[in-house]
């Protein structure tokens, strides 16, 4: 039997287990090298804790060892993510929350007589509209005496980028695809203004680690300072107390007072917004992709049994609607931060550790409203390699024209030269059948926009 099947590429740091993928479902390998541990996350009531409260990605256990190995102890099988997103892709909220998430799992762990053994924002995944660990073997027995081991990769990953949001407007999915692996304290404590010593809890997890970079650590023979189950739970609650009161900073953005100012007309919006939906209630889906989102209002039109995606490139939009998602308690759909000129590259060991934003996973339908204009004139992106990727993504493409008289399209091009002869909706239609039938079209009242509705070759 083979030893490793579809071994993820993420997962091999661990020796307590890897994940893996059978016959279309994925597994979690756990070793007999974490059997105390896994017993002790059982039967201390800490699993069944964090499950109800809905912090920890549900599991079950199977007595069947699908990799043939001798150091095999439990096969877990965890509940079925259906896009992985990371970091990078996320706003400053979606990042704060994955924190807090973290330093609650912490301090309950703690109260088992567990603690996590590493808090990495790679762990946590925004799965029904809650961030939740997904790594079940994180947790490991606290030894008394014995420091937070996880506590500046906690830091780096999560404290240093929100502080540098806050106080410099750095937005967090950049600093993330800059610091896959987390901010450095010493990056952060030059980045971040003067005043920030002045704060104890900063200069505290921030600032004294930065000096405290590059010297040595311990004393000659290697060992450590002992520290108290309560330090560790006052530090805890230290950060949690600096995290909660991070903000972000008020930005106004060409993108995040879309709807209310910026549309062609209300009419133009409510006219959109019934075909959009009359359309998707013609189709059968169970996946969208909502390119160009803004804040969301399209996404919202999708059927909740669904799983819809809303990217956009404007951090604040992303942030605005994940922010009025939690409010609203709508659990079907995931924001994220995605610019589709630079989409999210594979990264890590290879390239395959954090594969590629398109590469994750294609659509039953793609929405690409009020975008096309963005990407063909702003970006010099041709209607051939347009209707090429979409094509990769999606099943279904509901695409909005905008044409050369589109005032939005007027003002684009009132300060560059037009070298866009090619820009018209015929050719549009040309390229777009190369690839695509037309199933419908529909001029959109209230302005000079088409709405057409492509199903894949």
């Amino acid at each position: 039997m083979s030893q490793l099947i579809n071994h993820h590429p993420a997962s091999f740091r661990d020796p307590s287990g890897f994940i893996y993928e059978k016959e279309g479902t994925v597994y979690r390998f756990v070793s007999s090298l974490y059997k105390a541990h896994y017993e002790l996350l059982q039967s201390s009531g800490l699993s069944d804790e964090l499950l109800k409260k809905k912090l920890l990605l549900p599991y079950t256990a199977l007595q069947e060892n699908h990799t043939g190995r001798a150091d095999w102890y439990l096969t877990l099988v965890p509940q079925y993510i259906p896009l992985l997103s990371y970091a990078w892709e996320w706003s400053f909220s979606q990042l704060k929350d994955a924190a807090l998430t973290t330093l609650s799992i912490c301090k309950a762990a703690l109260q088992k007589g567990m603690i996590l053994k590493d808090a990495t924002h790679t762990n946590i995944q925004f799965v029904d509209g809650k961030a939740k660990l997904i790594d079940t073997l994180s947790f490991e027995r606290y030894e008394q005496g014995e420091a937070w081991v996880a506590y500046r990769q906690f830091c780096e990953c999560f404290l240093n980028p929100l502080l540098l949001a806050q106080y410099t407007g750095f937005e967090v999915h950049k600093l993330m695809l800059s610091y896959p692996d987390g901010v450095p304290a010493n990056i952060t404590s030059k980045l971040l203004p003067l005043k920030t010593k002045l704060k104890p809890s900063i200069y505290l997890h921030v600032h004294l680690h930065a000096n405290m970079s590059g010297k040595a650590t311990g004393t000659a023979n290697g060992s450590t300072k002992k520290i108290s189950q309560k330090n560790i739970e006052q530090i805890l609650q230290n950060l949690e107390d600096c995290i909660s009161n991070l903000k972000l900073p008020s930005t106004t953005t060409t993108w995040n007072n879309y709807y209310d100012e910026t549309i062609l007309s209300d009419d133009y919006l409510s006219a959109k917004k019934e075909i959009v939906s009359s359309l998707l209630g013609s189709l059968n889906y169970s996946s969208v992709i909502d390119l160009g989102a803004n804040e969301g209002e399209f996404s919202l039109l999708c059927k909740k049994e669904a799983m819809v995606v809303s990217t956009d490139f404007d951090s604040a939009c992303i942030d605005s609607l994940y922010q009025r998602l939690k409010k609203e308690k709508q659990q079907h759909i995931l924001p994220l931060v995605v610019d589709l000129t630079y989409p999210s590259p594979g990264m890590g060991w290879t390239n395959a550790e954090r594969t590629s934003f398109f590469q994750r996973k294609s659509f039953d339908v793609c929405l690409a409203l009020a975008l096309i204009h963005h990407l063909a004139i702003a970006k010099n992106i041709s209607f051939e390699q347009l209707a090429s990727f979409f094509a990769s993504i999606c099943k279904t493409l509901i695409i909005e024209f905008v044409p050369k008289t589109d005032p939005k399209v007027v003002g684009m091009l009132q300060w560059r030269k037009d070298i866009f002869e090619g820009y018209t909706e015929d050719q549009f239609e040309v390229a777009f059948e190369e690839r695509f039938i037309l199933k419908q079209k529909t001029d959109v009242p209230g302005s000079k926009r088409t709405m057409f509705v492509y199903q894949k070759k």
